[in-house]
């Protein structure tokens, strides 16, 4: 008998921009992707938690509907907040947030005070987003396919991951935890940040109990960026960019020579849209970017 081969996925994270990695994800499903085991962090945990619990429901076609409800209940969020463009703005300045007043607002507030100072109540708008969503029952079933969410330990820089027993809300909090906006969430009396600091994803779950045939990535973060930033949003943007990216490339050229990689790349669409879009959860933008995520999915199967 022929053994199966064994195929990993690994999902970035990328705050809104995480929705071209769905559209990517929901075409590759179309196309029949499986997969066995399955890693993410921040926007990409999110996803991956939405695939998995939809994988036990019904299928592909149950995570594909699973995933579109997350996106969905993430533009319901959005209608009411204050950072999206009117038609005029937008017919000016397209996606980007940066000349919206309550943008600048934030931006500069963000520049002066820590989200202790800013938010002192803690207050999450993700967190009912993650609850009204997350099926943690699915996650824990026997059947879900082995799912790993990370994060990054405030206090020792490392990787700490969790596993679908031991996922919950907070560990899906801490996994898109921004620093700079959001206070650091607490699980067991350690502090934890967003995992893209430690590695966008981690890819050593993906490689236990034993090394997969396949590692499908699907990014949702500019790797290669043209030009100098100048700006201090910009110049932060390009650091961090360039650190998760850093740890991922390292793992990625340590991966046993039998680990065949595929990578959906982001440079393409992403690299393209100013910063202040990973904070725009409109419906047209998100429509936007899962269609480009699709059709990027599209033209890298027509390559295979």
């Amino acid at each position: 008998m022929t053994q199966q081969s064994k195929t990993a996925l690994a999902l970035q994270g990328g705050g809104v921009h995480g929705a071209y990695a769905w559209g990517v994800l929901d075409r590759l499903l179309e196309d029949g992707l499986r997969v066995d085991r399955i890693c993410g962090v921040s926007s990409g945990a999110l996803l991956g938690a939405m695939l998995v619990q939809g994988l036990v429901k019904d299928g592909p076609a149950g995570a594909r509907r699973e995933m579109r409800k997350l996106w969905d209940r993430v533009r319901t969020a959005n209608a009411l907040s204050p950072l999206q463009n009117g038609p005029i703005e937008r017919w000016l300045w397209g996606w980007d947030l940066s000349n919206n007043l309550a943008f600048q607002g934030m931006e500069a507030a963000l520049r002066m005070f820590s989200p202790a100072q800013i938010n002192p109540f803690g207050h999450n708008p993700l967190r009912p987003v993650i609850e009204d969503v997350i099926n943690l029952k699915a996650l824990r079933d026997p059947s879900a396919i082995p799912f790993t969410v990370a994060a990054t330990d405030v206090e020792t820089g490392e990787t700490m991951c969790w596993s679908n027993q031991d996922i919950t809300v907070d560990v899906l909090m801490a996994s898109c935890c921004l620093p700079l906006v959001f206070h650091a969430v607490t699980i067991d009396g350690r502090s934890y940040w967003d995992g893209g600091f430690s590695g966008n994803p981690p890819l050593h779950p993906l490689l236990q109990p034993d090394l997969p045939d396949e590692l499908v990535l699907i990014r949702a973060q500019t790797a290669r960026r043209s030009g100098v930033p100048s700006t201090p949003a910009e110049i932060m943007n390009r650091l961090t960019e360039i650190a998760c990216h850093g740890v991922l490339e390292a793992e990625l050229r340590a991966l046993p020579a039998s680990v065949r990689v595929t990578s959906h790349g982001a440079d393409a669409v992403l690299s393209r849209l100013p910063i202040s879009s990973k904070f725009n959860a409109g419906d047209a933008f998100i429509a936007n970017l899962f269609e480009a995520g699709r059709n990027t999915a599209a033209v890298d199967l027509a390559a295979e």
